[in-house]
């Protein structure tokens, strides 16, 4: 009968005085990876490393020497008056065995030094614009596209954060091969990949509301440019509109893992059109198209 008594009180002490376990929500490493990691990067894969700053976070490709993407967080509290700094400076915080880019790898290549997180997002001080300049922040850039319909890209997001927008942005690379201003290559001085595709997600909460706040229905934006002048000089960003979905089968990644499923499964098809937004239509007009 003991025997019996102690089993039942051991029983109840299991079902009714044990304390339950209590699961955190996740938390992300990053303001920057607020949405996600969109290939699952990590400080342990030479090919998919993860780099985070301060002002972004990135995945960077030690084979490639760029990165394959760049993820921040853009919202009126980071511009400011701080100057643009032009230190292109190669990064020191790689392994130490690792090649650091150089800015005088991409010197008479064709190709422009093109930010992926961009220096004019990053004004506040003079640290965090500087952090712009590190080669892992860089990619041999079809030098239209960069001076063109990418940086009208980048001014959009900026107007979009003035008007109290928070925005959470990836660009980001995939493929080999671009055209450049002296044809097309594969890469560039010390074996550096020349992407044939830069690409950029755009996730736009107004009224500088928190990522609690996405929806289904928070304005998306997705463009995916070939690195080629020929086929972008002189086009609006607007000619590249595709959705996050289509990007993710062609690059190889997975966007906002840390949304609510039906959250992202609406966000992954999305495809912004300008003329019927809530954010307006109010970037350049093409000469041609």
């Amino acid at each position: 009968m003991k025997k019996h008594f102690c089993v039942l009180l051991l029983v109840w002490l299991s079902v009714c005085c044990v304390r339950p376990v209590i699961i955190a929500p996740s938390i992300p490493e990053s303001v920057h990876l607020s949405l996600g990691n969109p290939s699952n990067a990590a400080e342990s894969t030479a090919d998919n490393y993860l780099m985070i700053l301060p002002q972004y976070a990135l995945s960077y490709n030690k084979a490639k020497g760029h990165a394959n993407w760049v993820s921040w967080e853009l919202s009126k509290d980071w511009i400011g008056t701080a100057d643009r700094q032009d230190n292109f400076q190669p990064d020191e915080t790689l392994p130490v065995n690792w090649y650091r880019v150089l800015p005088s790898d991409y010197t008479n290549s064709g190709f422009d030094r093109g930010h992926l997180c961009p220096s004019a997002d990053r004004t506040k001080t003079v640290a965090d614009n500087s952090a712009t300049f590190l080669m892992t922040n860089m990619i041999p850039q079809a030098p239209e596209l960069n001076r063109e319909s990418w940086a009208r890209l980048e001014d959009y997001c900026r107007t979009l954060a003035q008007k109290n927008y928070r925005l959470y942005i990836i660009a980001g690379t995939y493929g080999t091969g671009g055209e450049g201003s002296k044809g097309m290559a594969n890469s560039i001085k010390n074996s550096v990949n020349v992407p044939a595709h830069k690409y950029k997600v755009i996730v736009a909460i107004p009224n500088f509301g928190t990522v609690n706040q996405i929806s289904e229905t928070t304005p998306v934006i997705a463009v995916d440019f070939p690195n080629q002048t020929s086929l972008t000089n002189n086009k609006s960003w607007a000619s590249f509109i595709t959705t996050p979905s289509a990007i993710e089968k062609a690059a190889g990644v997975t966007f906002f893992t840390d949304v609510h499923p039906n959250v992202r499964a609406a966000l992954r098809q999305e495809k912004f059109d300008p003329t019927d937004s809530v954010l307006g239509y109010f970037f350049d007009t093409p000469t041609q198209n």
